[in-house]
């Protein structure tokens, strides 16, 4: 198992809407709305850091309002 946290730039005022619609995507294992030059932070979890990856670029990158990610893996 990998895990990793994702760190999120929404859009102007879709941060909320983007961390509902996060929280119940498969693989996600929480999410958060933070301070700072972020916006959400998520922790997700997959069975390698390949489908981590799969599932920030197919998956969180494609809900509506979400900008920049950054994928930090567990080491």
């Amino acid at each position: 198992m990998a895990n990793a946290y994702v760190l999120i730039e929404a859009a102007p005022k879709k941060a909320r809407a983007a961390c509902g619609k996060i929280a119940k995507l498969a693989g996600v294992c929480s999410v958060h709305l933070v301070t700072g030059p972020y916006d959400i932070v998520a922790f997700v979890e997959g069975r390698d850091p390949a489908a981590i990856g799969k599932l920030v670029m197919g998956r969180i990158q494609a809900v509506d309002g979400v900008g920049r990610t950054i994928t930090c893996v567990v080491v």
